[in-house]
């Protein structure tokens, strides 16, 4: 029974080092290996999802694999080799069957891909006939399964108009954020959330006795005003007013919803800008943060409209619901603002910390050059990437202001990889002005210390050059 599981671990390696290796690279290497030829017939010889880095990933996986189990160097060796060998066979025929390059064909993608490895696996193992056909349709059945769950799950669009690429990386992040939902399986796989704020954390503030203070710290929100002031700012934009909050978080305290509302009845601006993070955990259900959502939008006052980013804690899902509240997502995409002939530009990215699936060439594509441009993203990580397109200003938040703050220390974690001195407030790269808000809500643990939550209203002002 252990060599039966060691050979099928061994042969079930080999098919999936592959897609596991274009999991971690992406499009690193994965030159095709028919260099893009065609056949006889016109079609392909075997399609771009055939690489060179596949053949070699799988080999080298059957030869470490062998080793590891005890196996004669060259058995897992040949058996990579051999294995590859049926499945170029198998994409070949696909191909000329009129077959698209990374179609599923239950069968014929796994018999030919199992079979050939056998040729070397059943002499030296000395198997029977029928213990070789057990193994080959142990292999097939979880071949198959597996590569359903890669093609039709990682990597197919969750719904129409999915505005995200589509990769496992991505999807993957997404299952556990977002797809796990009520199911209690959530706690397991977000178990550093879980076991770092809510029980360590939380119990040290209880301990201490600070716990109580620090909620009613974070219950307190401030109209923040700040004047940004550029001489390339067109004239009719001349004290045009921003409202802008980030990390809203509003399901993960009791009263945060009721104290926005109250300050966001204070403003009137030109245009509102939401930087991200809607939902107070970074998985399980958004229901709640979205009913918290539908009562704070009606508040918001903005000539402009309202336009939105989305965030590590947000899945793509809260984009169609949020949509019908009237929020306008830029989502790795630009918005021009007109008035009087003139017009600025609103450019924002998805969010570049978690999923990283910000891509600022597409968000700028049709930004003219030269034109004046305000850059959205939720955190501040892409700063020196954002300065290269030009933005004369760049919003975001994510850090909370640290949150938690030490005397004579700042901010304990910022959870950011930019440096400290572009984690709070105004700042300056370049020629790109940015400010990072402290964010409405709280993270992890519902408290603040020496930090508290802000609603900022930008004023943007021409100046002379």
């Amino acid at each position: 029974m252990i060599l039966f599981l060691k050979i099928l671990f061994l042969i079930w390696s080999i098919n999936l080092a592959p897609p596991l290796l274009a999991h971690f690279l992406h499009d690193k290497w994965n030159a095709p290996l028919d260099r893009g030829r065609t056949f006889g017939d016109g079609k392909p010889i075997l399609g771009p999802h055939k690489t060179i880095r596949g053949v070699y990933s799988a080999t080298l996986m059957g030869w470490m694999v062998g080793l590891i189990f005890g196996f004669p160097w060259y058995i897992g060796f040949l058996a990579g080799i051999l294995s590859m060998g049926g499945d170029l066979l198998s994409s070949f025929i696909k191909r000329r069957l009129g077959m698209a390059s990374g179609s599923i064909f239950a069968g014929l993608d796994q018999v030919f891909e199992g079979v050939f490895p056998f040729f070397v696996i059943t002499p030296y193992f000395d198997l029977s006939a029928w213990e070789t056909l057990l193994l080959l349709a142990f292999f097939c059945v979880g071949a198959y399964v597996g590569s359903l769950f890669f093609k039709a799950v990682l990597l197919d669009k969750p719904f129409p108009n999915y505005p995200r690429p589509v990769n496992s990386w991505v999807r993957l992040r997404e299952f556990r954020s977002c797809q796990i939902t009520s199911n209690p399986l959530h706690h397991f796989v977000n178990f550093e959330d879980s076991l770092y704020y809510h029980i360590l954390m939380k119990t040290a503030f209880k301990a201490l006795g600070i716990y109580e203070k620090g909620k009613r710290n974070a219950l307190q929100i401030r109209k923040h005003e700040v004047t940004f002031s550029f001489p390339e700012l067109p004239p009719s934009f001349d004290d045009y007013k921003i409202l802008f909050f980030s990390d809203l978080h509003l399901d993960g305290l009791e009263g945060l919803t009721e104290n926005l509302q109250v300050v966001l009845r204070e403003v009137n601006a030109d245009l509102c800008i939401l930087g991200g993070d809607f939902r107070m955990e970074t998985h399980g259900p958004f229901a709640e943060a979205l009913s918290h959502l539908r009562r704070v939008i009606p508040e918001i006052r903005s000539r402009d409209g309202i336009l939105g980013v989305l965030g590590n804690h947000d899945c793509v899902e809260i984009v169609g619901p949020l949509q019908k509240c009237g929020v306008c997502f830029l989502v790795n995409d630009a918005l021009p603002i007109e008035r009087n002939g003139d017009r600025i530009w609103i450019a924002g990215v998805d969010d570049p910390h978690y999923y990283k699936c910000h891509d600022l060439a597409q968000a700028f594509e049709d930004v003219p050059r030269g034109e004046f441009c305000i850059f959205v993203a939720h955190s501040n990580e892409v700063y020196k990437e954002a300065e290269a397109y030009g933005p004369k200003l760049y919003l975001c938040g994510h850090t909370h202001a640290g949150q938690i703050k030490l005397p004579y220390v700042g901010p304990v974690f910022t959870h950011s990889s930019a440096p400290r001195r572009f984690c709070e407030g105004s700042w300056k790269y370049g020629n790109m002005a940015g400010y990072t808000s402290c964010g409405v809500g709280v993270s992890g643990v519902p408290v603040r210390f020496a930090c508290s939550g802000e609603v900022l209203v930008i004023r943007l002002k021409r100046s002379a050059a």
